[in-house]
């Protein structure tokens, strides 16, 4: 396994370790499903391959060598000792093959994300947080358990050409980026943006009304600055959110996680 990866390309080399590290990073801020969700890179140079996590395998314990090379048709395409869940293969095939900007696919089911997810209202803008997502959100009804890859046609009908952020009706929510860095930190803010959305809510009283000319302005506030998240000084190539971010992983697992 370890071959694998020092065989890879420096350019995998690197996706494969921030993918390695968006997995830790979802364990330790407590947003797994324990085997269940998936987050996914498309491997750089293609069109049609993709690394996911390996089935069976808890967040925590993901690592760089061991995410499974895999084409759009389900091929497996490197030696490994894993399978790949179904589910995870279907929803981040579907998003890799019509979407030639989605770098990274994150799909998670938070308490937070599959409560919004289930409420008819969606993600509704009540919040600084929220309003990023402003106009901005495509929704795809739930249509069971996806293990039938004739479910891509219409997820990718639901998702459009433009929209990064795909509430799946009644089972939890999708972001997509360009780089694991910005599909990760979108859907941290989704998340935070929901858990605020429930708590709001479970207050039962009035919610300031913001105007929708102040919505969409930042809306694109965020479009122009923090989804660029501001290049890490010390290298400009790198979200300095995602740096410190990675940084939280710390000995012992920032020793690990490219293992």
């Amino acid at each position: 396994m370890a071959s694998l990866f020092a065989s890879s390309s420096p350019e995998e080399r690197q996706v494969r370790q921030d993918l390695a590290a968006a997995y830790r990073l979802v364990a330790l801020l407590g947003m797994e499903d324990s085997i269940w969700t998936h987050i996914s890179a498309r491997v750089p140079g293609t069109h049609d391959q993709f690394l996911i996590n390996p089935h069976g395998v808890l967040f925590r314990d993901v690592t760089a060598s061991s995410l499974v090379k895999i084409d759009t048709e389900g091929r497996i395409l490197a030696p490994t000792r894993h399978a790949v869940n179904t589910a995870g293969f279907v929803v981040h095939s579907a998003v890799h093959m019509a979407r030639h900007d989605a770098g990274c696919v994150v799909h998670l089911h938070t308490v937070a994300g599959v409560a919004v997810s289930s409420l008819a209202c969606g993600v509704l803008p009540t919040n600084q947080w929220s309003f990023q997502f402003h106009n901005r959100v495509a929704y795809h009804d739930y249509e069971g358990i996806a293990l039938d890859t004739a479910e891509r046609e219409s997820l990718i009908a639901d998702l459009g050409p433009t929209s990064r952020v795909l509430v799946l009706r009644n089972h939890g929510m999708l972001t997509l980026g360009n780089t694991v860095a910005d599909a990760f930190i979108l859907m941290r803010n989704l998340d935070i943006a929901c858990q605020a959305q429930i708590a709001i809510s479970s207050t039962g009283l009035p919610v300031t009304e913001v105007p929708e000319a102040v919505r969409e302005h930042t809306a694109r506030q965020y479009e122009r600055s923090v989804e660029k998240h501001h290049a890490d000084p010390s290298n400009s190539s790198i979200s300095l959110e995602w740096s410190a971010l990675v940084r939280r992983l710390s000995p012992p697992e920032a020793t690990h996680f490219s293992d």
